[in-house]
């Protein structure tokens, strides 16, 4: 695709008066309050793409985590990834595009002013929420160190002035899940209010695993061995939890908010999430087999995935591990997910006086998790081996700025922040020795350990930064704004093989010598912003920025001695143009922006095979270039002819490509003619591809949500809400391969709920839909030899990558993370 013309782009925009930030799409066309520059301040003076929903706006479409929120954001995208890599996301295309837990999220999550980069911090369920803040592009400026793609801020509810007792209970009939929340709100004295707030869960799940043990033919009176005697099922245990994931989670906040006097206020907050999940470890979903579920052993009546339906929908199969065959397994073999995350944090703010406010912002995340998952996604045998993971990790992060409010011309903000943290991570692949049997069979000496690739990492993390702004009235509607922030962070990795003293082989773990085993980034990220405001009802800006991600290292697969698992920092530099605008007398709310940002070293992902376990390895690199560029646009309008009826809508155009990416890694068995060409050692076998050009991933080229809400009065009091909306993706590609059959086709979801209140707002019964179509969508996937297992299935000679004709092994089989279908719940709330 030709890739338009950025400079008749921004000029076409601007001479059409649509440029400006996004709006919240189901704000009330009222003032909005936002905190993107550190400071509360209406939506209509900040230079920058802010989208933002209200607490009505999330409760109304039981949105009850940040994943929800992409649903509603044309241009932000989440997925899930792998054990501790959690979820992925990406805004405006850019995005987290390797499964590494100790990569930085593109896009910073912001909660309660405690900055979190984590991928399984997205994935953490909340609740009780005030408002949430998407700002897109770039926010180094005010948001600690990471966040080049973008920022999610979400802001917990306070205590108010009056006794609060809120109770509600549900229930989605899809996953079978049933809900019960309790808040408690109270003013304890003049100066001191207590809030707290606590969820449970109970859940089914909403897939079911139909995979059955398969068993293997008596060959023997055709000469052949008795295969069901000497092998039995290959190790494959039955299915436990025929709908899955079975998840019980329970969610509580404490929040205390402190005010002895309009000189001082302090806001103590602390946030538990706890999941337990069986039957579940993540696995993906397989959703393309081209050559069947058949294997290379179809001769001796084995099928790896047979019984797959090889496409995205609400029956995901794979089998469980015989502890009896498969002893290193956690949770005896069951897949299974348990995760702990708590968040604390103290606010404190001082008023000095002559319009300078000092503030202290400390936070402190925890997390705990473990998992086990089938690692072959095998349905009638079992899994050559699992996958599983542990990681224990802590944060601690404190940040200091003074802040002026003058009545003058100049105005600033200067702080300091700091982070320490520290992560502790455990990865194995347990073996089943039931194939043990069969290496004998096909001729092979080969016999497998219990466990392969047992391994240690530890990670330090220490990062200082100082950031500062000068915001200029160079006139009565004109603001400049000035500011830089610099960046030095020092991460340090101490990895151990635990597998020599498994076997028995040496007394102790072995250390292991990396080749860089500490890195460092320092940084400077400028921004330049001006806001021209002819009124209070039309604000146009723009602004230039550079930010950066710091560099990291992998912790997954098994290190060696003189491996290098270090990679480098990603950079983006460019700019925005946008108009805000409240017409026809405020009934109605326009807000446009384009942009333009080149970003360099983009992290991206990379496979390797490692012959000596005879597994695959994720590894992260810095790779490619690339550039973005776009237009949101939304528009929110309350229709003065029908009373209590708003209209909403919200478009993200964007156009995200690799400027060079000329080794990426190339699909299993993507042969020279689909481009696996560029041969690095010259044996004739392509070992990488260019993708450059390409899209990057989960990066569609149009996405948009159209929406009404309806409220009218009724009756004794009584009240109904009515609200419909339709998300629209276009089609994008999931898998940093860029193979073909990853790509999601577009698509639309829709939400409806209906809701009746009786008098004051006392009870409310809610009707609430999400996904009504029942789309199956998915986001990041892994393309692999899954129908012969990675084992049978690898090697040039058997799969072909690289070569002219290609290998026995075929086609690769594709695995997704899919999300689920269909959402329906009822749910009952009544405020004492």
């Amino acid at each position: 695709m030709k890739k338009p013309n950025s400079r008749k782009l921004l000029a076409s925009v601007i001479a059409a008066a649509v440029a400006m930030e996004a709006a919240p799409v189901f704000a009330q066309l009222e003032e909005v309050i936002v905190t993107a520059r550190k400071r509360d301040e209406s939506i209509m003076k900040v230079p920058a793409t802010t989208t933002v929903f209200s607490q009505d706006a999330l409760e109304q479409y039981a949105i009850n985590d940040v994943k929800g929120v992409a649903d509603q954001t044309p241009g932000l995208n989440f997925s899930n990834g792998p054990l501790a890599s959690g979820v992925m996301v990406s805004m405006r295309g850019v995005g987290s595009g390797t499964s590494n837990a100790m990569v930085d999220q593109s896009v910073a999550l912001v909660a309660d002013g405690v900055q979190l980069t984590q991928g399984l911090a997205f994935a953490a369920a909340t609740f009780d929420l005030a408002q949430v803040e998407v700002l897109k592009g770039p926010q180094a400026l005010f948001f600690g160190k990471a966040a080049p793609a973008g920022v999610i801020s979400v802001t917990s509810a306070d205590p108010g002035e009056e006794f609060e007792l809120v109770a509600r209970v549900g229930y989605e009939s899809e996953a079978e899940e049933d809900l019960a929340e309790i808040i408690i709100s109270a003013p304890l004295s003049d100066t001191l209010g207590v809030r707290l707030a606590a969820q449970t869960t109970d859940s089914n799940g909403y897939w079911t695993n139909n995979a059955q043990p398969q068993t293997l033919p008596d060959l023997s009176p055709f000469g052949g061995p008795p295969l069901n005697l000497i092998l039995g099922n290959l190790g494959a245990a039955e299915v436990t939890h025929k709908e899955f994931p079975k998840t019980e989670r329970t969610i509580a906040r404490a929040t205390v908010v402190w005010e002895p006097s309009d000189k001082f206020k302090a806001r103590l907050k602390y946030s538990m999430s706890d999941m337990e999940t069986l039957g579940y470890g993540g696995e993906p979903q397989l959703i393309d087999c081209p050559d069947g579920t058949g294997s290379l052993f179809a001769a001796l009546g084995i099928s790896f995935i047979g019984g797959q339906t090889c496409k995205a929908d609400d029956e995901v199969n794979f089998s469980y591990f015989n502890p009896a065959t498969t002893p290193m397994a956690y949770n005896g073999g069951v897949p299974y997910m348990d995760q702990e995350q708590s968040i604390s944090m103290l606010e404190l703010n001082y008023d000095l006086g002559n319009g300078l406010t000092v503030t202290s912002v400390t936070g402190q995340y925890s997390l705990e998790q473990s998992a086990l998952l089938n690692g072959n996604l095998s349905t009638q045998t079992g899994s050559i081996f699992g996958i599983q993971s542990a990681i224990d990790r802590d944060d601690f992060t404190q940040e200091l700025r003074l802040t002026s409010n003058y009545d003058g011309d100049v105005n600033f903000v200067v702080g300091a922040f700091y982070h320490s943290g520290e992560v502790d991570y455990t990865s194995s692949l347990p073996v089943n020795l039931a194939y043990n049997s069969l290496f004998p069979i096909l001729g092979s000496p080969t016999q497998l350990p219990p466990v392969l690739g047992l391994s240690y990492h530890t990670v330090d993390t220490t990062a200082r930064s100082l950031f500062g702004q000068v915001l200029f009235q160079a006139a009565p509607d004109v603001e400049i704004g000035v500011g830089a922030r610099w960046t030095s962070e020092k991460r340090d990795h101490a990895a151990t093989n635990g597998l020599p003293k498994l076997l028995g082989l040496a007394p102790i773990n072995l250390p292991i010598a990396l080749a860089d085993p500490d890195i460092s980034s320092n940084n400077l990220s400028p921004e330049l912003s001006i806001t021209y405001t002819p009124s209070d009802d039309l604000t146009v800006f723009g602004n230039i920025k550079q930010a950066f991600k710091s560099g990291s290292f992998d912790i997954g697969g098994t290190p060696n001695n003189g491996d290098d698992k270090s990679f480098d920092d990603e950079r983006i530099r460019g700019g925005e143009l946008g108009l805000k605008a409240r017409l026809l007398d405020g009934a109605m709310a326009l807000n446009v922006s384009v942009y333009n940002y080149s970003y360099d070293d983009l992290q991206v992902e990379s496979r390797e095979f490692d012959p000596a376990n005879g597994v695959v390895g994720v590894r992260t690199t810095n790779a490619a270039s690339a550039t973005i560029q776009g237009m949101d646009l939304d528009v929110a309008y309350a229709v003065p002819s029908v009373a209590g009826l708003t209209l909403t809508g919200a478009i993200n155009w964007n156009v995200s490509e690799y400027d060079e990416f000329n080794n990426a890694t190339c699909w299993d068995g993507q042969l020279q003619s689909e481009g696996c060409n560029i041969d690095k050692d010259g044996d004739g076998v392509g070992d990488a591809q260019n993708l450059s050009g390409a899209p990057l991933l989960r990066a569609p080229e149009w996405m948009a949500t159209f929406g009404l809400d309806y409220e009218r009065s009724l009756a004794s009091g009584m009240s109904m809400r009515l609200g419909l909306n339709a998300n629209y993706s276009d089609s994008y590609s999931a898998s940093s391969t860029n193979i073909p059959a990853a790509y999601q086709d577009s698509y639309v979801k829709t939400n409806a709920s209906v809701a009746l209140s009786g008098a004051d707002n006392r009870w409310t019964i809610e009707l609430i839909g999400r996904n009504l179509g029942d789309e199956y969508t998915w986001g990041n996937c892994a393309p692999s030899t899954y129908a012969n297992t990675f084992i049978f299935g690898k090697g040039p000679g058997v799969e072909g990558t690289g070569t002219v004709a290609g290998g026995p092994g075929g086609k690769p089989e594709t695995a997704c993370y899919v999300e689920r279908g269909r959402s329906v719940q009822a749910r009952l709330t009544v405020r004492f």
